[in-house]
């Protein structure tokens, strides 16, 4: 779905919330193809064993991306992601693990050098079943402002 959302129509207050998406063993191989990270945390199941987790962990990568793309409810023709900052990974995702993202809007500000724009600062926050946060990070937009 295409909308246009102005700088201005974006709220402190606003927070939306994802469906669940179940992390898979598919998923961890796959991601692994396409990153060309094999390391035994994801792909060695009895190396695991020896480790604290016991078992096989999902990427750190691959959690971002499926959360990222979990958020992508709709097309916004007025702005565009400017970045991501302060990525963090609180606790492993494992295989069966489902999770859902929260995004509220944390900082609006203007843009110092296009005045015609603003940046509005989403926090992003993955939780596994247990409600227990796994990921985090700020996703920043650059938002166009209303024509006057």
């Amino acid at each position: 779905m295409f909308v246009k959302k102005y700088f201005e129509e974006f709220s402190l207050e606003e927070v939306r919330e994802t469906i669940g998406r179940t992390i898979t063993e598919t998923d961890i191989v796959m991601h692994a193809g396409q990153t060309g990270d094999f390391f035994p945390h994801h792909m060695d199941a009895e190396w695991c064993k020896t480790q604290p987790f016991q078992r096989r962990i999902a990427h750190g990568t691959l959690i971002f991306s499926v959360a990222v793309g979990m958020t992508a409810s709709f097309i916004n023709e007025v702005a565009m992601t400017y970045g991501y900052e302060r990525l963090r990974f609180t606790k492993p995702v494992f295989i069966g693990d489902t999770i859902k993202v929260k995004v509220s809007i944390k900082e609006m500000k203007d843009h110092h050098k296009r005045p015609d724009y603003g940046l509005v600062t989403e926090l992003v926050e993955v939780f596994n079943q247990h409600g227990e946060l796994v990921m985090l990070c700020e996703h920043i937009l650059l938002t166009q402002k209303r024509p006057a």
